[in-house]
């Protein structure tokens, strides 16, 4: 099929507005109107590999995604589950962090089509609902905790099994192995630091020694008065996860150390 055909072929398929410009041999830049959410445009290639023809982002899609979100986001948790599930619904390989897709029986509008459409599915992990949002910072959380802190001074969930046996007061992490514990809380929302405000004033009450630590998904959004009867009890804030990452495993690793 020569290159004038599949140009119609895509044409037909997707949209009229598509055209395709050569790149050298066997390469071809497709220039379509679908873009990214901040107005970026798709980066798609067709190109010759192998003796086959395939389309591929060239590793861009997450190259974009990187803009937002750390890169291991990609591939641990909530968001590569929803970015494999949208792979494998429309038939893309992730090869190394480039998607690609096998033309195949010359469907060439329909490959585009389908690749077009799971470009679009990988970058709507920037538009998480809210509840898989928090789901994804509190995973975060505890992997930077768990590639941290060694697995015998940590403990996920903790609570006092002898004053709270039934887990009402609980902890998002314990850090061990000091004079005074570290209690970590991740915290996405009002609801949380209200939580964690209880929780460190029933602490007092039971006469505990302990160090506290609070990691906010967005601190700006919390209630201030939320915030302000949290910050008398809590020790130590860092308003995001996102940009205090080193900030936060140094804490930490001081905090194991002095405590």
């Amino acid at each position: 099929m020569g290159i004038e055909t599949i140009e119609a072929d895509f044409q037909r398929k997707v949209c009229r507005e598509l055209r395709l410009a050569s790149e050298g041999a066997g390469r071809y830049r497709v220039f379509t109107p679908f873009m990214f959410p901040d107005g970026d445009h798709l980066a798609v290639v067709l190109k010759s590999a192998g003796g086959e023809w395939v389309l591929s982002d060239e590793g861009h899609t997450y190259m974009h995604l990187t803009y937002e979100l750390d890169e291991r986001d990609l591939y641990e948790g909530t968001r590569q589950r929803l970015i494999s599930n949208a792979l494998s619904m429309f038939g893309v390989q992730d090869r190394d962090g480039e998607l690609v897709m096998r033309i195949t029986k010359d469907q060439y509008g329909d490959a585009l089509f389908s690749f077009l459409q799971a470009l679009l599915k990988v970058s709507d992990v920037t538009y998480l609902t809210r509840e898989r949002v928090r789901s994804t910072f509190l995973e975060d959380c505890r992997r930077l905790i768990a590639e941290t802190v060694p697995e015998d001074r940590r403990e996920f969930d903790w609570h006092d099994p002898v004053r709270d046996p039934e887990a009402n007061y609980q902890v998002d992490c314990r850090i061990n192995g000091s004079r005074r514990p570290l209690l970590v809380f991740a915290l996405p929302n009002d609801d949380r630091t209200n939580l964690a405000t209880i929780t460190l004033l029933k602490f007092e009450t039971w006469h505990m020694h302990f160090r506290s630590l609070a990691i906010f998904e967005e601190q700006e959004t919390i209630n201030r008065k939320t915030l302000a009867r949290f910050s008398d009890v809590c020790e130590k804030q860092f308003s995001s996860l996102g940009g205090n990452q080193d900030r936060i495993i140094r804490y930490l690793r001081e905090a194991m150390a002095t405590g």
